[in-house]
């Protein structure tokens, strides 16, 4: 693909000028960092512009469609983290000025510096000199070199305050200087899979190479609320105070619905007024805990972003909800079987079969749509009535049937009580296993989650697998029962045991 050769002529260029161009002179070596710099952006935005195609057409990813013209936002996305699919979006791959949601990622490295025991939470810190670089206009706790702080009071201003001089703190505490910790940061981007984003400084300040998109800050959102949930005790916080300072929560909505706790606001005249914004809730179909994420970016106000992410949020748990299949067979026993999908015959083997089991991570998020082309209008969606209104032209052109009525005698787009014209396809890469095999990881098929004729999930099966080589005994009892009960042959392909849908 076209993005491959990008990212190989990136490749090449640095591997060149590092291996083989020798740099005479100052002059030399920034005319190199110049174009070092152009072709790291250039190559961020191609991808973006290409691979954004990929994903969204290969699994025609968007669950809910939702007219783009309708959004008050310059891209945006509704994401899962527990399925880690994306439910809407718009425009969610294309590199913008990230401002301070750039601060998730040094709260990200910064919890996790705690919990590999690197520093402590209630550690003192010295504040560097170069806290002296944050400008009077910024954000920030009012720090001093060589003052005396808690990486706990670091944290809280990081995240409710989004104090810059609390990020670069925090980044010289972790890296021991801020270039050491922006390549920490870049690392652990590609390591998310963050494939728009580049970071340039740990503050969000705007700089022509400092990138991220709407998906990768779904991405970063997800990591945090998986794996150091610890940073919602901070964004949840509707206050802060240092000393003299006392600070409102720029996330509004945290006042106005108990179930949100997070994640992060940012603001540059560049980037516009971005949100980063996740909750909680009880899911009424299935009564699981569900969590969502919703990122917008480029919205023209503090009031624009909390309305147009709120919308996007109330639309994705009402009309989304998720799956997950057993990986045990229910027993009165409780003898915890492993629920198989599928037997894969085995030649020359102790047995004559092996079992493929339910892979452990398999939850999966369906549209409660009647119809999934239905186009719909944000402004059009009541966060009270949590429901989207819809006139008779939309009715009639989809064919809708399953609709409520609003106490202004509007039609209501109802959720179905389960998801509609849902296939699971099982699919086996082996058919046969010769024994004997002892293989760690072996991709042995996947399950791909269709909805409405579209790919919508995707679930590698990769299994250790351990068989041993008939014995010489078994050999002749199975020739002998073979010769006495009529002779079998072995199935030419796997069995396969399907999963039923919802």
């Amino acid at each position: 693909m076209f993005t491959d050769s990008i990212f190989t002529l990136s490749h090449r260029f640095h591997s060149k000028n590092n291996n083989k161009v020798k740099i005479e002179n100052s002059n030399q070596q920034k005319q190199y960092n110049r174009w070092s710099k152009l072709l790291q952006i250039t190559t961020i935005v191609f991808s973006a512009q290409f691979s954004q195609f990929t994903w969204a057409d290969l699994l025609n990813a968007n669950l809910i469609n939702i007219d783009p013209k309708t959004v008050n936002a310059e891209a945006w996305m509704i994401y899962d983290p527990q399925s880690k699919q994306i439910i809407a979006q718009h425009n969610a791959d294309v590199p913008r000025a990230p401002a301070s949601l750039t601060k998730m990622m040094v709260a990200y490295l910064t919890l996790k510096a705690i919990e590999n025991g690197q520093i402590q939470l209630n550690q003192q810190v010295t504040v560097p000199e170069i806290v002296n670089t944050v400008q009077w206009d910024e954000s920030q706790l009012k720090l001093e070199p060589n003052q005396q702080i808690s990486v706990q009071e670091l944290l809280a201003g990081l995240i409710i305050m989004s104090a810059n001089d609390a990020a670069l703190t925090l980044a010289t505490l972790i890296a021991g200087n801020v270039p050491s910790f922006l390549d920490q940061m870049n690392v652990m981007a590609n390591q998310l899979g963050m494939q728009h984003t580049h970071f340039s400084n740990p503050s969000g300040i705007t700089m022509q190479d400092h990138l991220s998109s709407a998906h990768d800050m779904a991405i970063l959102s997800s990591a945090i609320v998986n794996d150091t949930p610890e940073f919602l005790q901070y964004s949840k916080q509707p206050e802060f105070r240092y000393k003299d300072i006392y600070h409102e929560a720029t996330n509004i909505l945290l006042k106005k619905d108990l179930s949100v706790d997070g994640l992060k606001t940012g603001y540059t005249r560049a980037a516009g007024y971005n949100l980063a914004l996740t909750a909680q809730r009880k899911d009424m179909n299935t009564l699981n805990a569900r969590r969502l994420v919703v990122v917008v970016m480029g919205t023209p106000s503090k009031q624009a972003r909390a309305d147009e992410a709120y919308k996007l949020l109330n639309a994705g748990f009402t009309y989304t909800e998720n799956h997950t299949w057993a990986t045990t067979i229910p027993s009165k026993a409780n003898l915890g079987l492993k629920r198989v999908i599928a037997d894969i015959p085995v030649i020359n083997g102790q047995s004559t079969s092996y079992a493929v089991t339910m892979p452990s991570e398999n939850t999966h998020t369906l549209s409660l749509l009647e119809n999934a082309s239905i186009e719909l209008d944000l402004q059009r969606f009541n966060n009270s009535a949590l429901r989207f209104t819809v006139n008779q032209d939309i009715i009639d052109q989809y064919g809708l049937k399953h609709l409520g009525v609003d106490h202004l005698g509007q039609s209501t787009l109802e959720p179905m009580n389960s998801p509609q014209h849902v296939k699971y396809q099982i699919n086996i890469l082996k058919s046969k296993l010769d024994a004997p095999i002892s293989t760690q990881a072996m991709a042995l098929g996947n399950i791909k989650v269709y909805q409405f004729g579209a790919q919508v999930n995707y679930f590698p099966i990769i299994q250790d697998v351990e068989i041993k080589k008939a014995t010489w005994w078994q050999k002749v009892r199975r020739w002998f029962e073979a010769l006495f009960s009529g002779w079998q042959a072995l199935p030419e392909k796997p069995t396969l045991h399907p999963i039923p849908a919802p």
